[in-house]
């Protein structure tokens, strides 16, 4: 591995005139195809095979047509009455008239939705507005019409009535053609613009359903302000202007190859909004990281030669290994999101890891080409002298604290647990949901709008069930009681607002039961009441021979959420396995990949502790929205921790074990790789923690909660797990720590990951295949 990364890098340094313009070459045509090609993004998240998703196809099958709840576009007009009035009094009427011949004017609106009762009659097949006064009155006289008791009539009424009981909120509803993707700026804009008439005549008006979420994701400040901070810590680092630059400069080009070719990805496949910004994310990190290391190898080898391109080669043969099998470490972590089987995570894994991708190749074949580039300026613009550890023989901050860790290992190893231990308590509380409505920032539209609903008509109209109940098997003179009965057992739930028949297919074999929960779609109480309907279902089908499943957008949100929290243990034991064995093979050691591993489930535990702590019970007052954690952040943050973690123990300890193969003992070694190694890794994590805190800026909540997570996770591992726990354990186990079975070492591949087959010279040819 060595040899081949020397020659990569030997040969990028002296053809630069060759290298670089490949990737300017490259940059130009993600530009060319981001700019030509690119799609719109998605803010859904669906899973198949959910028993949500059951259900709802089974709707689609029995009743024809239909849409998922989680893809289709539709907007949803909420009007507040001045204070003082109601929304039926005749000038509020006329307005909201005004409001609703506007939005028939839309292009972007359903045919079947603009018919106008009022001008002749409905075509067949049209479903003309509802709006809040008319479509109230038409539904309590059509629930009058049906024969049932006055208190159960009004009940159900009020459950699907546009209008509040007090008649000061109302909603109007209008479906959107295509789907959510299809939703431009421009038709968000004519939605806004519609709700005029209203707002001129004093009426309150928020906008809110899927149409009006669909915005272009976050990003571009964030991104600056982690590599303004990033310059600083690689000046401090050098004490160099110029070789601070280095590292951004790729890490510019690298994160610019990798965000326009995923933009360019969007024109060919449905992404979320959140896949780009997350490649971006990881991608701008490890890029600014793995160029530093390089670079700081790079200035230590010229203490052993003149020679710039041996220098830039060796560096790259060297730092350049722990490179690749750090990389290696996150893309195992990120594209093993695909074993868990969920689409759009698995898009997110895919995306991140082609960041990471290319962030190794500019490290590895760009990085060196630059360096040959500024040739002997390559350390220029000097500001203060920086003294290279390995080559000083003053004791430097790293050299002090890592003496007295070995001095006292088993009391380091103890503190350091129980501060993590502490940490990570509220995780105990983790609760999951995806972003929607109810969590989208106070002060949003549709934030707006989803509030009005809830204080117009209770926190469960936002989030109402649907049961799709299955006959087929009944004897038809025994469906309408099997019906009645699913009914019944729903509205006899505690949380439960109101169960009602909302009708049956042609063929009567098949039914529709609207649920309306007391509680928020985000609340434990509706998650709970999902479950409690479903297992119901048993008893039902007992007695009454009826199946049923539970659908609607809260409940496949919440099958969503269960399949991901399900997937996090098989997809942890896929990525530690793996990267187990691939450590096992970088160190030759079965007990430092074991500690390695065991490390980051004390970091990623603190991480989720802290994580819960300040975004969902709103510690500290920092986040002004406390809300469940995003579902698919848990099993993301694993897979990209893990492999960050493994960037920090292999750059740490691939010194530990170079000095002990060169014959240090146990001790010795520990102090001289941390020696060069704390330093490297310290400024690498500032870095790191920089770019990703610098997301918490961002409006969005999941990114804010992202980006401290990954902050957080990062100064866990680095500062505390690889700093402070990993050499106490080193230093208890002794020698002991690079134990590998004489069989096992016969077995696993010798990678060379610190180059001891690459001969020192300060001239002379290169080393050959023999070497």
């Amino acid at each position: 591995m060595a040899t081949f990364l020397y020659r990569i890098g030997r040969f990028s340094y002296r053809r630069k005139g060759i290298v670089l313009p490949i990737w300017l070459a490259i940059l130009v045509l993600a530009g060319i195809g981001a700019a030509t090609l690119s799609g719109p993004t998605s803010t859904s998240f669906s899973i198949p095979g959910t028993p949500a998703q059951a259900a709802l196809d089974l709707q689609k099958e029995r009743f024809g047509g239909g849409e998922d709840p989680l893809t289709s576009a539709s907007a949803q007009y909420v009007f507040q009455a001045p204070a003082g009035t109601t929304l039926d009094s005749p000038e509020n009427t006329a307005a909201i008239d005004g409001v609703i011949a506007n939005i028939r004017g839309i292009a972007a609106v359903k045919d079947t939705a603009k018919a106008d009762p009022a001008a002749g009659p409905v075509p067949e097949g049209a479903m003309p507005l509802l709006d809040p006064i008319a479509g109230n009155q038409a539904i309590v006289d059509q629930y009058a019409q049906a024969g049932l008791a006055p208190d159960v009539a009004a009940a159900n009424a009020a459950a699907v009535s546009p209008l509040s009981p007090d008649k000061t909120i109302g909603i109007l509803d209008v479906p959107i053609t295509g789907t959510v993707t299809d939703v431009t700026a421009e038709i968000r804009t004519e939605l806004t613009d519609a709700a005029q008439p209203a707002r001129d005549a004093g009426l309150t008006v928020e906008i809110g359903g899927s149409a009006m979420q669909a915005a272009e994701p976050p990003g571009g400040t964030a991104e600056l302000i982690g590599l303004a901070v990033a310059a600083v810590v690689l000046v401090v680092m050098f004490g160099s202007l110029v070789a601070a630059g280095l590292p951004l400069i790729t890490a510019i080009v690298g994160i610019g190859v990798t965000s326009l070719t995923i933009t360019t990805a969007s024109g060919f496949a449905e992404l979320t909004q959140f896949t780009p910004i997350l490649a971006i994310m990881i991608g701008l990190a490890v890029a600014i990281d793995y160029s530093l290391f390089i670079v700081a190898r790079f200035r230590n080898e010229l203490s052993e030669t003149d020679d710039r391109e041996e220098a830039a080669a060796r560096a790259v043969g060297t730092a350049g290994s722990a490179v690749v099998f750090a990389g290696t470490t996150v893309l195992i972590a990120l594209v093993a999101l695909r074993v868990v089987g969920i689409p759009f995570l698995s898009q997110m894994g895919l995306a991140a890891g082609f960041g990471v991708f290319v962030a190794v190749l500019v490290a590895l074949t760009m990085l060196p080409a630059v360096l040959g580039l500024f040739g002997r300026k390559a350390f220029a613009g000097k500001i203060r002298t920086v003294p290279d550890p390995e080559h000083d023989d003053k004791p430097t901050n790293g050299l002090r604290w890592v003496r007295l860790v070995i001095k006292r290992p088993a009391l380091v190893l103890i503190a350091g647990i129980v501060i993590l231990g502490v940490i990570a308590g509220p995780m105990t509380s983790l609760r999951l949901a995806l972003p929607s409505v109810a969590t989208a920032e106070p002060g949003t539209p549709a934030r707006e709008a989803y509030d009005l609903v809830d204080q117009g008509f209770g926190p469960g109209r936002n989030g109402q069930l649907l049961m799709v109940v299955d006959a087929s098997e009944v004897p038809e003179a025994d469906r309408a009681a099997a019906f009645q009965a699913v009914v019944d057992k729903a509205a006899s739930e505690s949380d439960v607002v109101n169960a009602q028949q909302a009708g049956v297919n042609p063929a009567g074999d098949t039914a529709l039961v609207s649920v309306t929960p007391k509680s928020s779609p985000i609340s434990e109480d509706t998650q709970n009441l999902v479950t409690a309907l479903r297992d119901a279902e048993g008893g039902l089908q007992s007695e009454y021979g009826v199946t049923y499943g539970v659908t609607g957008q809260t409940a496949l949100e919440i099958d969503v959420s269960e399949r991901l929290q399900d997937a996090l243990v098989p997809y942890l034991a896929v990525v530690v396995g793996l990267a187990f064995l691939l450590l096992m093979v970088v160190f030759r050691s079965i007990l430092v990949p074991l500690t390695a591993t065991l490390g980051f489930l004390l970091s990623v535990l603190a991480t989720f502790g802290a994580t819960v702590f300040i975004f969902q019970e709103g510690g500290l007052g920092l986040i002004s929205n406390p809300q469940p954690i995003v579902s698919f952040m848990p099993i993301f943050l694993i897979g990209v921790v893990f492999g960050l973690a493994m960037d920090y123990q292999v750059f740490l300890v691939s010194r530990m074990r170079e000095a002990y193969v060169h014959g240090a003992n146990a001790s010795d070694a520990i102090v001289t790789g941390f020696k060069y190694g704390a330093r490297v890794v310290a400024a690498a994590a500032v870095i790191m923690i920089s770019v990703f805190a610098a997301f918490m800026l961002e409006p969005d909540s999941f990114i804010k909660s992202i980006g401290f997570a990954l902050a957080a996770a990062v100064f866990f591992d680095a500062f505390i797990v690889r700093m402070i726990l990993i050499p106490a354990v080193m230093a208890l186990l002794g020698d002991k720590a690079w134990y590998l079975p004489k069989w096992l070492d016969k077995i696993l591949p010798n990678v060379d990951i610190e180059g001891e087959k690459l001969v020192r010279r300060t001239d002379g040819p290169a080393p050959t295949s023999r070497d």
